[in-house]
C-alpha cells in the first residue's frame, strides 16, 4: 500500500453528489492537507434526488452540482467532473467505462477512490444500482480500459496516452479483502460542513453529526483505532 506523501494525485468516483461526502470526505481533507490534488469525478447531477416537491425537477440538477462544489471546497477539492448521466438510470454500458478513462487519463492518478461493486445482505441502502454500476464502471475502467492502448483508441486521437492507476481503493468492507481505515478525527468537522452544503437533500440536518459519529466510530473498533476515534473504511486492490 502506497503510503498517503507518495501519492500526489487522487481521483474519486461516485455515482451522485453528496456519496463522496457520505464516504470519503474526511480522508480527502486529510490528503489534500498533505499536499495531494484530489479530483472528484460525480457519474449523475442527482437529479432524481430531493425531497421538496415545489422544486422544480429541472432545476435539480444544477441545484445539486452547485451543492457538490461548494461542498468539496470544505475538504481542499477544486477539480471536479460531472459526466451528467441520469439519476437512477446508470448503467455499467462501454461509453461510462470510456468515460471513466478518459478521467483517468486526464488525471493521472497514483489512487482512484470509488464504490463498491458488490451487492450485500446487510443494507439496502448499500445496494443503489447507481452505486454499483459505478464501482463496477471504475473497476474496469481502472483495470484494463485506461491502460490499454489498444482499447477505446478514440481517446489516444483526443492526446490521452494510457495511465496505470496503482491503488484501486473501494468504499466500505469485503469480508478477507485488505483493508485501510483513515483516522478522520481531526478532519471530521469538515467532513461534516461537506454534508451540510448538500442542503436539498437533508431532512435532518440536525441529526447528521451525530449519524456519521455512529458510523465512523464503528469502523474506528473495527479497524482497531483507539476508542473514540472517527475512521473512514475501505478495501485496498494493488493494481500493478
Amino acid at each position: 500500500m502506497l503510503e498517503d506523501h507518495e501519492v500526489e494525485r487522487v481521483l474519486v468516483v461516485t455515482a451522485h453528489p453528496d456519496d463522496v461526502d457520505f464516504g470519503v470526505a474526511g480522508s480527502v481533507a486529510r490528503w489534500t492537507a498533505a499536499g495531494a490534488h484530489v479530483t472528484y469525478c460525480i457519474l449523475t447531477d442527482g437529479d432524481a434526488g430531493g425531497f421538496d416537491p415545489d422544486v422544480p425537477r429541472g432545476d435539480i440538477a444544477g441545484i445539486r452540482r452547485g451543492e457538490q462544489t461548494n461542498a468539496a471546497t470544505q475538504v481542499g477539492v477544486e477539480d471536479l467532473h460531472f459526466l451528467g448521466y441520469p439519476d437512477g438510470r446508470l448503467e455499467v454500458s462501454l461509453d461510462l467505462r470510456r468515460d471513466i478513462s478518459r478521467i483517468i487519463r486526464e488525471v493521472r492518478p497514483r489512487r482512484v477512490v470509488t464504490q463498491s461493486p458488490l451487492r450485500t445482505m446487510d443494507s439496502v441502502y448499500r445496494n443503489h444500482p447507481d452505486h454499483l454500476a459505478c464501482g463496477e464502471a471504475t473497476c474496469c475502467a481502472v483495470y484494463p480500459d485506461s491502460r490499454n492502448p489498444f482499447t477505446f483508441t478514440e481517446l489516444l486521437a483526443e492526446g490521452l496516452e494510457p495511465w496505470t492507476v496503482e491503488e484501486l481503493w473501494v468504499m466500505g468492507a469485503v469480508p478477507g479483502a485488505e483493508e485501510a481505515f483513515v483516522d478522520i478525527t481531526a478532519t471530521f468537522d469538515r467532513k461534516i460542513k461537506a454534508l451540510l452544503c448538500h442542503v436539498s437533500q437533508m431532512t435532518d440536518p440536525d441529526g447528521i453529526e451525530d449519524r456519521l459519529r455512529e458510523w465512523n466510530g464503528a469502523n474506528a473498533e473495527a479497524g482497531g483505532l483507539p476508542a473514540g476515534t472517527l475512521a473512514e473504511r475501505y478495501v485496498v486492490m494493488p493494481t500493478v
